[in-house]
C-alpha cells in the first residue's frame, strides 16, 4: 500500500501553490528520508507562487517546493551508515554531481550540474522529503529545528560575509532583506569595525537594528558619505555586500568603496542593467559573485558561529503551521515580514 503525505506542490502553471496529497518519496541506498518539522520560506519559494518568468522557466509542474527545512532521519538508504535514524539534521539544498573537474576538486558549490532541491527536485514543504546522504548535516545540540530551518539562507549570508578579511574593515551592506541582515551579524560577529546597512524600506531597517543593534541603518535616501565622514572614514568603506539586485546599489558601493575596495555580491538583479566599468577599472575594485554556500566550509563555519554567540532568531519574524500556507505567502508577499517559518 502506497504511503502518502501531506506537500504544498506547484501543481499547475498558474500563481499559486496546492496543499495536495502525494506519495511518500522512495530513497535509494545512498539517500536518507527526513521526516520535516519546520520550513523557511525563501524568495525563491515567492518566485514559483508567483510564477513569474524565471519559474515559468526553471520548474517543472507539478513539483512539490521548499528547499529550507530541518527535520528528523525518518529511513536510511542501505548504503548509508555514517547517519542514525531520529539524528535532527538538516543539509544542503543543491544536488551536485561527481563528473565535473570542480566538483572532483572538491569545490562542490562550483559543479554545473547541479539541481535545486524544491526547484528541479521534489522539495522540503512536505512531511517528508528524500535527500542524498552527502547533502546532509547533522545538527548540534545549541541549533534548535526552528533556527535549522533557516540555516540555507543564513549560509548565503556567511558565505557573503567571509569572501574577504573582515577583521578590523569597514563594512557597507546594500539590501537589508533578511539575509542582508543576517550578513551584518555575521560581520559583526567575524570582528568588523563599523557596518552600516543601507535599504528603501524603514520597517526592514528597524528588523536589522533588532538583529544587530550595532549596526548604523541608513534609507536610501539619506546622505551616505556625510555619515561615513562622521564615522571617521575619510576615504571610504572597504568592503562591500550588494544583497538586493537593485542596479542602484552596484552604483552606490563603486562609489563609496574605498580604492581597491572588494565587493561580495549575492544580490540577483531582474534583468541585466547598466554599470559604469571605468569607475570599477580607475577604482581597482574587486567583486565577487556569491552563490548559495560552500559546501561544506560554510556549513562548518555558521553551526561554529551559532555555537560561540551568533544571534540572528529576531529576524524571524513570524510562524504560521503548514496548512495556514496562504496566509504565510500573503506576509512574504507584502514584503514586512523577516523570516518566515512553517511548522510541519
Amino acid at each position: 500500500m502506497t504511503r502518502t503525505m501531506k506537500a504544498l506542490v506547484k501543481a499547475k502553471a498558474e500563481p499559486g501553490l496546492w496543499m495536495h496529497e502525494v506519495p511518500v518519496p522512495e530513497i535509494g541506498p545512498d539517500d536518507v528520508l527526513v521526516k520535516v518539522t519546520r520550513t523557511g520560506i525563501c524568495g525563491t519559494d515567492l518566485h514559483i507562487f508567483k510564477w513569474d518568468q524565471w519559474a515559468q522557466g526553471a520548474v517543472p509542474v507539478p513539483m512539490t517546493i521548499g528547499h529550507e527545512y530541518s527535520g528528523t532521519i525518518a529511513e536510511l538508504g542501505t548504503n548509508v551508515t555514517h547517519l542514525n535514524l531520529g539524528q535532527r539534521v538538516s543539509g544542503e539544498g543543491h544536488v551536485i554531481g561527481f563528473k565535473s573537474r570542480a566538483s572532483r576538486a572538491g569545490r562542490f558549490h562550483l559543479d554545473p550540474e547541479t539541481k535545486g532541491v524544491g526547484v528541479n527536485l521534489p522539495g522540503a514543504f512536505a512531511e517528508y522529503v528524500r535527500i542524498p546522504a552527502f547533502n546532509i548535516v547533522p545538527l548540534p545540540d545549541a541549533v534548535d529545528d526552528e533556527l535549522a530551518s533557516i540555516l540555507d539562507p543564513l549560509g548565503n549570508a556567511v558565505h557573503t560575509a567571509l569572501a574577504f578579511d573582515l577583521v578590523g574593515e569597514d563594512v557597507l551592506i546594500t539590501g537589508a532583506g533578511p539575509i542582508g541582515i543576517m550578513s551584518a551579524a555575521v560581520a559583526r560577529h567575524v570582528g568588523a569595525r563599523h557596518i552600516v546597512i543601507t535599504d528603501p524600506n524603514d520597517n526592514r531597517l528597524e528588523l536589522a537594528k533588532k538583529v544587530e543593534p550595532s549596526v548604523v541603518t541608513v534609507n536610501t535616501t539619506e546622505d551616505l558619505r556625510a555619515l561615513a565622514n562622521s564615522l571617521g572614514m575619510t576615504e571610504g568603506f572597504d568592503i562591500g555586500f550588494e544583497m538586493s539586485g537593485a542596479p542602484a546599489a552596484m552604483a552606490t558601493l563603486t562609489e563609496h568603496l574605498v580604492m581597491g575596495g572588494r565587493i561580495a555580491m549575492l544580490g540577483l538583479p531582474a534583468k541585466p542593467f547598466e554599470y559604469d566599468f571605468a569607475k570599477m577599472v580607475l577604482k581597482m575594485l574587486t567583486i565577487k559573485g556569491i552563490y548559495g554556500r560552500e559546501m561544506f566550509e560554510t556549513w562548518h563555519k555558521m553551526l561554529a558561529m551559532l555555537q560561540s554567540g551568533l544571534e540572528i532568531r529576531p529576524v524571524i519574524t513570524n510562524r504560521f503551521k503548514a496548512e495556514d500556507f496562504e496566509t504565510a505567502f500573503q506576509s512574504a508577499i507584502q514584503g514586512g515580514a523577516g523570516k518566515i517559518v512553517l511548522e510541519w
